[in-house]
């Protein structure tokens, strides 16, 4: 009988011990995953500034000088949104231009504080089609620093810009979005 209760609290204990180790490892794999979900926003953020997927677009143009294609004719149409917690209105002052690729033009978008405060936000662009993302150069955007506005204060925001002649034949119309957040406000 002492033989088989040995063998019992053996078994026990190996149980025990297989138990905190398969715990271990979860929390490794918790942790790890963790980890891989912090990473993956700043990694996701850089892949679609290198390939352009998703319309997100480089900042500065290389170039303010292009070489204009007078051939053809591309339509670039503009839209806008306010997310929850930002109280403006914010909306283009035209909705499309027909443009040669290569010319460099600007627009204004319109925007409103609709509060009784100072508030600050920031746009974020983005272009569509995907591909034509990584043609659409600006060269002046208000989307580059957050803009803040006095209470009831309206303001005529410009954006500088041009289609690269490289752009693909085939892309005819492009859509240049941006969607306006309440930026954090900083302590000084």
């Amino acid at each position: 009988m002492d033989e088989l209760d040995t063998d019992k609290q053996s078994a026990a204990e190996n149980s025990r011990l297989q138990n905190r180790r398969l715990g271990f490892k979860l929390l490794w794999l918790v942790g790890a995953a963790l980890l891989f979900a912090f990473a993956l926003v700043p990694l996701y953020n850089v892949m679609c500034n290198l390939t352009g997927f998703n319309g997100k677009t480089n900042t500065v143009a290389a170039d303010a000088h292009p070489k204009l294609d007078s051939t053809r004719w591309v339509t670039v149409s503009f839209t806008s949104t306010v997310m929850p917690g930002l109280a403006w209105d914010f909306y283009p002052k035209q909705s499309s231009i027909k443009m040669h690729p290569g010319a460099i033009e600007t627009v204004f978008f319109i925007s409103k504080n609709v509060t009784n405060e100072v508030v600050t936000g920031q746009a974020v662009p983005s272009v569509s089609p995907s591909q034509a993302s990584l043609y659409f150069k600006k060269i002046e955007c208000f989307c580059f620093k957050r803009q803040s506005l006095a209470p009831g204060e309206t303001k005529e925001m410009p954006v500088s810009f041009y289609l690269s002649p490289d752009l693909p034949k085939d892309i005819d119309a492009v859509t240049l979005s941006y969607a306006f957040y309440n930026a954090i406000k900083l302590k000084n």
